[in-house]
């Protein structure tokens, strides 16, 4: 499988008052065409927090910054840069984390939620030393994972998005 470097492509979202963060891993070649996060055209994010916060879908990145600020919602990605082949997780090798600690000192975040295992592991490998704030699993929104996760229980998972 052939890597390539990638630097995160977006700066994160978040004002003063944001008081949750989701992290993803690393923008997909698709979301970074699109030019924000989660905006791989199957990609669940977007339906899913449209169907969250009983609200219309945002389309435009500027209506989904607005969407997730409007709700004291941070999105940011646990990486910074890394070796990856396309959008695959799996394959990630070198990776360096985003200033998450940093983030957290410019906000009121007290929780951390991680979409799909492999931003939850390096989030708790690469960063929760230094935070002292362990993430919680969510189900990655990736059309890959619509078999394992089909949508009424993808809804049921990122409830904890509440808690």
């Amino acid at each position: 499988m052939n890597t390539e470097k990638r630097e995160h492509a977006f700066d994160p979202v978040y004002s003063k008052t944001s008081t949750r963060l989701v992290l993803g891993t690393m923008p997909s070649p698709q979301s970074v065409k699109h030019g924000f996060y989660y905006s791989h055209p199957q990609n669940r994010f977007w339906p899913l927090m449209a169907e969250l916060f009983n609200a219309p879908k945002p389309t435009t990145p500027e209506e989904k910054k607005q969407f997730v600020l409007q709700r004291d919602i941070a999105l940011w990605d646990v990486l910074a840069v890394c070796d990856i082949a396309g959008a695959s997780d799996a394959s990630i090798r070198n990776p360096v984390p985003n200033d998450i600690p940093w983030m957290l000192h410019q906000t009121r975040i007290t929780r951390i939620y991680a979409t799909g295992k492999t931003a939850f592991n390096l989030y708790e490998k690469l960063v929760f030393p230094t935070t002292g704030l362990h993430a919680v699993c969510l189900p990655s929104t990736s059309p890959a994972n619509q078999a394992l996760f089909p949508w009424p229980k993808l809804v049921q998972e990122w409830r904890k998005l509440f808690i």
